[in-house]
């Protein structure tokens, strides 16, 4: 049975991005991403929370994420988790997790451009993150 690793991500851009490049000279874009989910209380109400995700974009996604994103702007993100250690402040071993972006949608209408097939698509237009079929 093959096997599949898989996130797919609709929030708003927690910061403006940052990019970076490897020893090999391969572009990289890291930025934040919060996604609410609401959640009904006891008493009946419901309750909006964020969940935060890391998110890392390669080669020419990370240059478009990095020209086109800033703070609070609405996108689809599809891609991989990916774990990653590191050493801490304090010396401990730390482990977290990365959705390694294979795909980035700009959901917001204002500034959406369109990009070659091989690259990172946008969406432009009409559509509303509702029209998106999941």
């Amino acid at each position: 049975m093959a096997n599949l690793i898989k996130i797919i991500l609709i929030g708003r851009v927690g910061g403006d991005p940052e990019m970076r490049f490897t020893p090999d000279g391969v572009a990289v874009t890291s930025f934040s991403l919060a996604a609410n989910r609401s959640t009904r209380q006891p008493d009946g109400s419901y309750k909006e929370e964020a969940e935060w995700f890391r998110i890392s974009a390669w080669r020419k996604l990370a240059e478009t994420c990095n020209q086109f994103l800033n703070k609070g702007k609405l996108v689809y993100v599809e891609g991989s988790l990916r774990t990653r250690t590191y050493d801490g402040k304090d010396g401990q071993k730390r482990t977290s997790l990365e959705v390694n972006a294979d795909r980035v949608l700009f959901l917001d209408k204002q500034g959406a451009v369109q990009l070659p097939p091989e690259d990172a698509r946008t969406v432009e237009g009409d559509i509303e993150p509702e029209d998106i079929p999941f």
